[in-house]
């Protein structure tokens, strides 16, 4: 069985408000992570909420997937992971998950799903996602890594665990990974572009 972590725990301080909420083509960002990872092959969806848990969870209780809400949200994604993975190793049937995030709106099943194919013909332990000349989410680890993900500190994410093991990783090509949103500016590019 292969899960969806979705990460969803920030404050946006440099936005000035949840960009959970934020709206795009008729969704919100965190709307449109949750129907990309209910539409793909992995079996469940689970979302990491800490920040804003209120006004972001009312918009989103309807979906069958399971909320985790991070009390350690201010010390990093790394707390995000953490508590993602307690909760998904505790199920036997976890073989994989893979971990993304709400601000990257070019994220579809297509490219979800890709992944788990990659990793079927390849039998790598690691696919990540590549864009601007690196390496980063989303990005599928086997359960093999669960231990060292779950020693992440801080606002260390995936990228070091990636870096880590470069022998384990096959690549998935996605160019608009590196479109992500943290600013009003970043937001309104993307409303152009739509």
């Amino acid at each position: 069985m292969t899960a969806l972590l979705i990460l969803a725990a920030g404050a946006s301080n440099r936005l000035g408000f949840p960009k959970q909420t934020l709206l795009y083509k008729g969704k919100t960002l965190i709307e449109h992570a949750i129907e990309v990872g209910l539409k793909s092959k992995c079996q469940s969806v689970t979302i990491v909420l800490g920040a804003n848990v209120d006004s972001i969870e009312t918009g989103i209780k309807h979906y069958p997937v399971n909320i985790i809400q991070n009390n350690n949200w201010a010390d990093g994604m790394a707390s995000s992971i953490k508590a993602g993975i307690e909760v998904l190793k505790e199920n036997p049937d976890t073989e994989n998950v893979v971990i993304m995030l709400c601000d990257q709106p070019f994220v579809n099943r297509a490219l979800i799903d890709s992944m788990l194919y990659k990793q079927q013909e390849t039998g790598k332990k690691i696919v990540a996602c590549a864009y601007n000349d690196t390496l980063g989410v989303p990005v599928l680890f086997n359960k093999s890594f669960f231990t060292e993900l779950l020693m992440l500190q801080g606002k260390e994410g995936a990228k070091k665990i990636i870096n880590n093991h470069p022998d384990d990783v096959v690549a998935v090509s996605f160019e608009k990974g590196a479109i992500d949103i943290d600013t009003l500016n970043d937001y309104q590019a993307l409303l152009k572009k739509s």
